[in-house]
């Protein structure tokens, strides 16, 4: 449920460290409920989580938000608009407080460019994206959703994480209403 890399972390803070960018990839802090990202908007920055816990959201037409994924340490965000040259797919935002590495969209490009390992570890992180998202697609179409809901809660639990009824109705891809009669359902068994 909550997505961290820290090795991609280490790498960044490194690159931002070091003498070529220590300039040019500055540290920012988010608010919690502040939107980094907005769906729509263009994107001018690749935004790589040093700590803190955000939410990426799509809302559809209907008003209503889907989350595909909670991002946490070590976590990009606006790297696929970047390189497919697409306005923002989804809003993220920041649930906890967040610091987050804003790398600008020149950084962006020329490590895409000149850096192998950048290039390497990137690939790898949007292959599992991929392998992760395909994974909870097929769960969330085979099992009930009280089976889904005692997973989420699982988890929640292991990594310590209290998201709010609308959130883990957003996750999991029902109503409110939904996930109170399942949460009942539960709590009968």
């Amino acid at each position: 449920m909550l997505k961290k890399n820290t090795e991609f972390l280490s790498y960044i803070e490194s690159l931002a460290q070091s003498e070529v960018f220590f300039d040019k990839i500055p540290l920012k802090t988010f608010k919690p409920k502040e939107e980094i990202l907005n769906q729509g908007d263009a994107v001018t920055k690749v935004i790589v989580i040093k700590e803190g816990i955000t939410k990426c959201y799509i809302t559809e037409e209907n008003g209503k938000e889907y989350i595909p994924e909670f991002l946490s340490t070590g976590e990009i965000m606006g790297e696929i608009e970047l390189i497919s040259k697409r306005d923002c797919l989804c809003s993220v935002q920041a649930i906890t407080s967040v610091q987050a590495y804003i790398i600008p969209q020149s950084v962006f490009d020329h490590l895409l460019q000149t850096d192998l390992t950048f290039n390497h570890t990137l690939l790898r992180i949007e292959a599992l994206r991929l392998h992760d998202t395909s994974g909870k697609a097929s769960f969330q179409q085979l099992y009930t959703v009280e089976y889904a809901l005692e997973k989420l809660l699982e988890v929640q639990n292991i990594q310590n994480v209290k998201l709010t009824k609308e959130d883990m109705a957003s996750y999991l891809g029902i109503t409110t209403r939904t996930l109170n009669r399942a949460l009942k359902k539960i709590s009968m068994e």
